[in-house]
């Protein structure tokens, strides 16, 4: 997963929005739920726009486009394009949104945890502000990935220092409404490139979820890491929503074993029938999932492409996915 980072773009403008070219018509001809997805219920998570994750350039005016033309219903955060706005200017953006039929999906969290003590405590001064700055958005899911081994800490020491830093963390979060949710690395590849291993399952992390114990930290649920874990259907019916704060879904090569599977190295969702999806997406149907579901491919032959070409494909691969789900 990569963190977006709170950088200012271009301004976001009302007028130039509503000129867009967009008609209802074109929009409809990108949406294609599943009408066993509509009939059943139990589906409440929805479909989430992250370009930077498919190689598309938008700022949050172009990506709330995006998201209305192709059939998202939310797209990912980012919240450094109003840090210099009024207090109207985002109350007016906000009630766009509205208008549109979008909602903010998850956003990066703005603390480097990984590095010395000092960096840590100067990002943290800061993090009230921010996460207060994120409800005002009404953004309520933050997440980050957890690298699967550590080159100087064993895996206590790494556990110790985790659990304490993200209790920091997942306090501040707590006091603005915002839930935190940690990704793990499954590929034996990744855990082969660190001295200590460290967590790379469900299982592991929802260890350290439990130790941190705040009440609002969960896992970023990726189906490729999942698959390299060699994670079951029967493990994700162990969770519940609360377990889960945002999800990623990906194909893998066909070619590559699975311990074999690079990190870099992955497709759009029910591409190559590699992973189960259809067992992950039901799973997820069936605790009550109700979060983003997002693609995060790293496959740079879509990178590469047209911007609409892209967004027509990811949009594609999600509906697949929603097909998959049992009526």
């Amino acid at each position: 997963m990569n963190e977006p980072k709170m950088q200012q773009t271009k301004a976001i403008s009302r007028r130039m929005f509503c000129r867009s070219a967009i008609t209802a018509a074109v929009a409809l001809h990108y949406i294609k739920p599943s009408a066993q997805a509509l009939e059943n219920n139990k589906v409440k998570f929805h479909k989430n726009l992250g370009p930077g994750h498919i190689g598309v350039r938008a700022n949050q005016q172009q990506a709330l486009e995006y998201a209305v033309k192709y059939g998202f219903d939310s797209i990912t955060p980012s919240p450094g394009e109003f840090q210099n706005k009024s207090t109207t200017e985002i109350r007016d953006w906000l009630e766009l949104m509205k208008e549109k039929g979008i909602r903010y999906g998850t956003s990066g969290l703005p603390v480097e945890f990984r590095k010395d003590e000092k960096r840590f405590k100067t990002d943290m001064v800061r993090l009230p502000r921010q996460a207060a700055f994120l409800r005002q958005f009404g953004i309520k899911r933050i997440a980050t990935w957890i690298t699967p081994g550590h080159r100087e800490l064993t895996y206590l020491q790494n556990f110790k220092q985790l659990k304490n830093r993200f209790r920091e963390v997942a306090n501040v979060l707590k006091d603005n409404d915002i839930r935190l949710g940690l990704e793990f690395v499954g590929p034996r590849t990744s855990r082969a490139r660190s001295r200590f291993p460290f967590i790379s399952t469900q299982i592991g992390m929802m260890e350290l979820v439990e130790a941190i114990g705040t009440g609002n930290v969960g896992l970023l649920m990726d189906s490729w890491h999942w698959y390299t874990a060699h994670g079951t259907v029967e493990e994700l019916l162990q969770l519940s929503n609360k377990d889960i704060v945002h999800v990623h879904v990906n194909d893998a090569p066909s070619d590559i074993e699975v311990d074999q599977q690079m990190d870099n190295r992955r497709a759009l969702p029910v591409t190559t029938g590699v992973i189960d999806m259809k067992g992950f997406i039901n799973a997820l149907a069936k605790i009550g999932y109700d979060g983003p579901v997002e693609c995060e491919p790293f496959d740079q032959e879509l990178r590469s492409m047209e911007n609409d070409a892209a967004l027509q494909k990811t949009i594609a691969a999600l509906n697949r996915i929603w097909d998959l789900i049992d009526a």
